[in-house]
């Protein structure tokens, strides 16, 4: 912490967080890009984590610290929110800022999933968010942003890297294993498995344009 000049940051419950400022990549990227070609980088990746709004609307530069969540967005059983449309937006204003081709990987959803009697694991919510966020990448081509490759996070359970939890589970293959690290570690194909299974060989065409509540389609959990 005592790495970083006092005027990068901002305290918060009494610890220090990066401001909008700490590099400020966001003004110095042309700059920074250039520099990284140099060194023959080829690639440069960007997150786009949380959905947030500035609630005085009157803020100069993006700070996440001084924002607050989008109470018109779904969220998941770790209330992270779940915002496809907000990804096409963000697809289109990087392509727009950098005029490069954008490969969008890790993209998921952490869920609590529960066996059925019957032996399935009917995850109709991991399904409608990978519907909705994939349609949303399509509106975004359409747009005219170059979108060359897509990955999720992750195709099989495993251990959250950000909470340590199993239970916490991502893929479209179960494995039987628990927090105290107990269980067969059996896999099981979710229902999802079939689904995204049927959307890579259909190339897409199995997708449907959303049309639940707030226009993702993924249950608040």
């Amino acid at each position: 912490m005592l790495a970083h000049p006092k005027e990068f940051l901002e305290i918060k419950d009494k610890y220090y967080y990066s401001s909008y400022r700490a590099i400020d990549f966001y003004g110095h990227f042309q700059e920074d890009i250039k520099l990284l070609a140099e060194m023959h980088f080829s690639s440069l990746r960007l997150s786009i984590n949380w959905t947030r709004i500035f609630p005085n609307g009157d803020e100069e530069l993006p700070n996440t610290y001084q924002s607050v969540a989008n109470p018109y967005l779904e969220v998941s059983d770790w209330h992270w929110p779940i915002d496809p449309v907000g990804l096409r937006y963000s697809l289109n204003g990087l392509y727009d800022r950098y005029q490069k081709p954008l490969f969008i990987v890790e993209n998921g959803l952490g869920a609590t999933d529960n066996i059925e009697a019957d032996g399935s694991i009917n995850d109709d919510y991991r399904i409608n968010y990978f519907n909705d966020h994939l349609f949303q990448i399509g509106e975004a081509i359409k747009d005219g942003v170059d979108v060359i490759g897509y990955t999720t996070w992750g195709p099989i359970d495993l251990v959250s890297a950000g909470t340590g939890e199993m239970k916490k589970r991502y893929g479209f293959i179960y494995v039987d294993m628990n927090d105290n690290g107990e269980g067969t570690l059996q896999r099981k194909k979710k229902k999802s498995f079939y689904w995204y299974r049927d959307v890579i060989d259909s190339k897409g065409k199995k997708l449907v344009p959303p049309n639940r509540k707030s226009g993702t389609g993924t249950k608040t959990r």
